[in-house]
């Protein structure tokens, strides 16, 4: 009779067992599954993550079957997003490091322009004007002379004119806080390939930016009401060193202006251009087409001369506008919330797709392991049961 008991108690835990199996299985084969293929095996048709393309060397784009065709363009990188989304819609090398020239002026601006109201008048003393590089661009800031804060930025954005970045700069606690505030807001915008040597954007050891934190400033500048109104300036007027007259200056955008024989770009709304031997040619554009705003980076074009940057630039824009709804973001400007997961020059490396399988067949473990205590635990209750108490010592 106990012998009978004890035969139906052990047939009732192997149900136990194998129906606690059967319900944790499919949750540790999930589990497994989730972790990645294993090596050897044929890996999964998945969308590549947004973060990762950016981060990689090359072109990145995803087109539908009827997006119109890349233009070839000989820029060193360059970018073209949704101003308003944050979208990327296409890039190259977004995230190469590279000298990025007067552009730079771009995070200059809005790190100091919410600080300095533009009625505010200055007088130049000889010191603001001292360490600028030879051959920089030059508005013809003069020291001894009054001017408005609005006049500076004129110089600043149309001119690209490093003796007002001087004078600024030193109304914004002088050149080092300047570029360490540079570099904070920078960083505020989830922008982490910028480092600022001299915040003028001569040529400066050290001194870097990207195809992709460039797009991020222009596009916060747009943001920015005084940014945008300077940055789309064709033409403004400078006061001149005698005190009582000014004189004409023009933007340096060609692609805004015209100037050169370059044909003006339909929509454009800026931003900024700018050169050094040492950076080349570099532009960061925004335009306004039927509702859409879009913003392109180009730097350091190979060929076509000295107005290449503005017909790559061209050719990206016309680019954007066709493309609208005709392909997916390869990322996002959104830089704080497309945070990459690995190094600056790649989607993830081995040691982490292996980190990521390893904590995959974990879990699936533990999973197996706690089919297997549920069913012990019921052994245990089913064999007390038949059994009844077990004597002590």
């Amino acid at each position: 009779m106990t012998i009978g008991l004890a035969s139906r108690a052990a047939v009732s835990t192997c149900v136990l067992c194998t129906a606690g199996l059967l319900v944790l299985a499919p949750a540790a084969a999930s589990t497994a599954a989730d972790s990645g293929p294993s090596p050897g095996s044929a890996p999964r048709a998945t969308k590549a993550a947004p973060a990762k393309l950016l981060y990689r060397r090359g072109t990145q784009v995803r087109p539908h079957r009827k997006a119109p065709e890349l233009p070839e363009l000989s820029a060193r990188a360059w970018l073209v997003a949704d101003a308003r989304s944050g979208d990327v819609l296409a890039a190259r090398n977004a995230h190469r490091k590279l000298p990025p020239a007067s552009t730079l002026k771009t995070l200059f601006a809005l790190t100091v322009l919410p600080s300095l109201p533009a009625g505010i008048r200055h007088t130049v003393s000889e010191k603001e004007l001292r360490g600028i590089g030879p051959g920089s661009s030059l508005v013809g800031v003069a020291e001894d002379r009054t001017y408005r804060v609005a006049d500076l930025w004129n110089g600043v954005f149309l001119n690209s004119g490093n003796d007002a970045v001087h004078v600024l700069a030193a109304l914004n606690g002088g050149w080092r806080v300047t570029a360490e505030r540079m570099e904070a807001k920078a960083r505020a915008l989830g922008a982490r390939d910028t480092w600022v040597k001299s915040p003028d954007g001569y040529d400066t050891p050290g001194q870097v930016s990207s195809a992709f934190d460039l797009a991020v400033f222009g596009r916060a500048g747009l943001k920015n009401p005084e940014f945008a109104r300077y940055c789309k300036k064709r033409f403004a007027l400078f006061p001149a060193r005698d005190g009582s007259s000014s004189y004409p200056i023009r933007n340096t955008n060609r692609l805004l202006t015209g100037a050169d024989d370059v044909e003006p770009y339909k929509g454009l709304i800026g931003i900024k251009n700018g050169y050094t031997s040492h950076a080349g040619h570099t532009l960061v554009a925004a335009a306004r087409r039927d509702g859409r705003t879009l913003v392109a980076t180009v730097m350091n074009p190979q060929e076509g001369g000295a107005h290449a940057v503005y017909e790559e630039a061209r050719e990206l824009l016309d680019w954007g506008f066709a493309a609208a709804g005709r392909v997916d973001p390869v990322g996002s400007l959104d830089a704080l919330r497309d945070k990459p997961l690995t190094g600056p020059e790649a989607g993830p490396g081995p040691a982490r797709a292996g980190a990521l399988d390893d904590g995959g067949r974990v879990g699936a473990a533990w999973a197996v392991a706690g089919a297997a205590l549920l069913g012990g635990a019921v052994v245990g209750v089913s064999l007390r049961l038949a059994w009844g108490p077990v004597p002590s010592d």
